[in-house]
């Protein structure tokens, strides 16, 4: 069935996109089904811009940041260690504040590079014109999260987003998988960069253990899920699979040669895309058996055969087709849709076009009562979009995000972000977000508030807000109302 005319315009924007931005309602009312699988495409969703560093440059930076804290230890401990005055006279009295301003300085680098990250993909989520394929990349951003609550991978998800799950989230699930569990933000974030098989050569020869997080966070959040039936034997023999995934080595001038150079190519491993590395030296070796499929010993190649059979598993079409529902349309989603979901995505073997082709079509997409509360994240972009502006400086809008609940790339467990009103609808919340849209209405108290709203949610705004905003004493205060009214923290 084609959907047309302003009310499916309405919902096509504020449900499956970012929001309105003036205008936008008037424009995709000839075809706001057209509008949204347009978006659909084989290239994935567009890339934040600007000259960000590829992991490969990333890591080189943070491995430069761990030696700069390396040594600022050791210059620190010195001392201590020594004992004596007089080793402690051998470097000069500044040597150990010069290490820990280089570590210092580093550090603040890194971070900086992460939040100039932040506000580019906030400004692309401002300006959008493909406002669906943002929404679709976010959410497999949260289904696959790889949190910024770890420094380790703090550093790398703005090049996770842009490397791994933007160009992925319209091709095939099972290389969107592959393609976020092997980048070193999530090897980092789930410690399996530590992980060492203990027959591997590198565990006989040292007390090292199995790191069992990133199995286990597969098979619970990203593929079948907790009740996917696997059991905790499944759990271990995957990790065992995974031993050897990691990040690319640091580069040694003392690689030498003869032995040395081998066993500094054997430390090394083979380097694959966006900075993942695998290291036969720490692979448990032999075959593994996983939800009762058997993998032969191969390597690198085992954690990926085992991670391929979890993506087209049918628990994991039946639980992320119900994960899309809830994140799209209802906390309590309609059973047809979720079923339409996973029908297609069952009868494309993964491919998340088809599957988001499939909700577009859902006549349970289109009811016009809007039942998602937005998240602090999307309550400030729609803002934005409303009143056709963008966020400028990345400090206020961290800063806004974080008295909201909702800071920076920094969900709080591997879970990801809630995705219900319950966690998002509190009195506490509401709180934090009438302050920030009194912020925002100061600033915007030139605008003819009604005619924002109007140009936001369209044939969404119902009487009762209008005329609250319509009324009000102030332009200030009607923005705020409008920031603030029912349809508009809801989508």
């Amino acid at each position: 069935m084609t959907r047309t005319g302003p009310l499916d315009a309405a919902v096509a924007l504020t449900r499956f996109g970012m929001g309105a931005r003036p205008g936008e309602i008037a424009t995709v009312a000839a075809d706001p089904r057209g509008w949204l699988e347009a978006q659909a495409r084989p290239g994935g969703a567009p890339i934040p811009p600007g000259a960000f560093e590829t992991s490969e440059q990333r890591l080189e930076a943070y491995q430069d940041y761990q030696a700069e804290a390396a040594r600022a230890r050791r210059m620190r401990e010195a001392p201590a260690v020594a004992g004596t005055a007089a080793m402690a006279a051998d470097a000069p009295p500044s040597a150990a504040q010069e290490a820990a301003d280089a570590r210092r300085d580093s550090r603040r680098n890194l971070v900086q590079d992460t939040a100039r990250e932040f506000l580019a993909r906030a400004q692309l989520g401002a300006e959008t014109e493909a406002g669906f394929a943002e929404r679709w990349a976010l959410f497999w951003a949260n289904a696959f999260t790889a949190s910024a609550s770890k420094f380790q991978s703090a550093v790398f998800v703005g090049q996770y987003e842009r490397e791994a799950i933007r160009p992925h989230v319209f091709g095939k699930f099972e290389d969107l998988a592959l393609a976020a569990e092997s980048h070193p933000a999530m090897l980092l974030y789930l410690d399996q960069a530590q992980s060492v098989g203990p027959n591997s050569p590198a565990g006989e020869r040292r007390q090292a253990g199995l790191n069992e997080n990133l199995a286990r966070e597969i098979l619970e959040l990203h593929t079948v899920g907790a009740d996917g039936g696997y059991t905790q034997a499944d759990v271990t023999e995957f990790a065992r699979a995974l031993t050897g995934w990691s990040t690319a080595a640091r580069r040694r001038q003392e690689e030498g040669r003869g032995q040395g150079r081998r066993r500094a190519a054997m430390l090394a491993g083979e380097p694959g895309e966006n900075g993942f590395t695998f290291r036969a030296v720490v692979h448990e070796p032999g075959e593994r058996t996983v939800m009762g499929r058997r993998y032969p010993a191969g390597g690198a190649e085992q954690g990926r055969a085992i991670l391929k059979d979890l993506s087209n598993r049918p628990e994991t079409a039946r639980r992320l087709a119900r994960k899309i529902a809830v994140h799209f349309v209802a906390d309590e989603p309609p059973p047809a849709l979720v079923n339409a979901l996973e029908r297609a995505w069952t009868g494309s073997g993964g491919d998340l076009a088809v599957v988001a082709r499939a909700l577009i079509a859902a006549p349970e997409s289109w009811a016009p009562e809007a039942r998602k509360v937005k998240t602090p994240y999307e309550f400030v972009i729609s803002s934005h979009r409303a009143m056709g502006t963008r966020p400028q400086r990345v400090q206020p809008l961290q800063q806004a995000l974080v008295q909201m609940g909702q800071p920076a790339f920094a969900a709080p467990s591997p879970e990801g972000w809630p995705d219900t009103a319950a966690d998002w609808a509190g009195p506490d919340a509401l709180v934090k977000r009438l302050n920030w849209a009194k912020a925002a209405g100061d600033l915007a108290a030139e605008r003819d508030a009604v005619a924002v709203a109007q140009g936001a949610l369209g044939e969404r705004l119902g009487d009762r807000s209008r005329q609250f905003i319509a009324r009000a004493e102030s332009r200030a205060e009607a923005v705020t109302l409008f920031l603030m009214s029912p349809e508009f923290q809801r989508r």
